[in-house]
């Protein structure tokens, strides 16, 4: 399935780039199991947005490296794509970029021509075949209603699939402002959350971080003391912190790194498809 992962070190700025390249569980290892697209999207220090985006296992050949090699930013949402839905090319590849929101999403839904209808207007705004572009859509659009809220946008959108297509995962991280959202619904795919703190770093990626975990040591460097937060679809370690969010549950993270939780979403959809496949509830290191 894809793999879907947000970081923020709220206020700083830290360099991911063993995720993305160099570690044995990283965005690149990952483009080998799914091979259809990769890219990551950040915000930098001066609240830029920026995508950098690759069709197929461009990134597992090697040839998306030197692009990636020296990001520094200060929230990411990062995703390898195994499609379901739509051609493998960039512009089908997550994430999306709309009007400096940018998006990520795990998981799949039906009845896209229903979509499309609802969407009226801000159906402009999607570029390519997938699903999960037409759910960034959404999230923007019912955000906008709700004069720029995106958690409530995400509510709004994931609710109106809900009730009106087939769907087995609306698993979502946005990223904007400054700000991290994620949300898990329903209880098909994983998503986890964990906090962490790392120590200032001379550059190698697996000197002075605190912990033991591959996350505390090799996943950001920092030029000083730097508190994490991050949200996977798959724990990246074993450490005993990483915590499952819920089914419905919206987390939201501001530039201070303070995490609130609701559990937004309490009705079941409509349509729910399951996928055979092993459960990700159960997965083990």
């Amino acid at each position: 399935m894809c793999r879907l992962l947000g970081l923020t070190a709220g206020r700083r700025d830290v360099d991911v780039k063993y995720w993305l390249t160099s570690g044995p569980d990283s965005m690149k290892a990952e483009n080998r199991r799914n091979p259809d697209g990769a890219g990551v999207g950040w915000f930098d220090a001066g609240g830029t947005p920026h995508v950098l985006k690759a069709a197929g296992d461009a990134l597992a050949k090697g040839s998306f490296d030197k692009r990636v090699d020296r990001l520094t930013g200060r929230t990411f949402v990062t995703h390898v794509r195994d499609a379901t839905t739509g051609h493998d090319s960039v512009v089908n590849t997550h994430p999306f970029d709309i009007d400096g929101t940018l998006i990520a999403h795990n998981g799949g839904f039906g009845d896209l021509t229903a979509v499309d209808h609802h969407l009226g207007d801000y159906l402009s705004l999607v570029h390519g075949d997938t699903d999960s572009e037409r759910y960034a859509a959404l999230i923007v659009k019912e955000a906008d209603a709700h004069g720029g809220d995106v958690g409530l946008g995400m509510v709004a959108a994931a609710t109106w699939l809900a009730r009106n297509v087939p769907l087995y995962s609306l698993n979502a991280v946005v990223i904007r402002d400054g700000r991290l959202w994620a949300l898990r619904y329903p209880d098909e795919r994983a998503l986890h959350v964990a906090r962490r703190v790392v120590q200032p770093s001379t550059g190698r990626p697996d000197d002075g971080w605190n912990g033991s975990s591959d996350v505390a040591r090799h996943q950001v460097v920092s030029g000083s003391i730097a508190s994490i937060v991050v949200v996977a679809s798959e724990r990246i370690d074993a450490e005993p912190d990483w915590l499952m969010l819920q089914s419905g549950e919206l987390i939201t993270v501001d530039p201070n790194l303070t995490i609130t939780s609701r559990l937004a979403l309490t009705e079941s959809p409509s349509r729910l498809l399951h996928l055979a496949g092993h459960d990700p509830n159960d997965e083990a290191f």
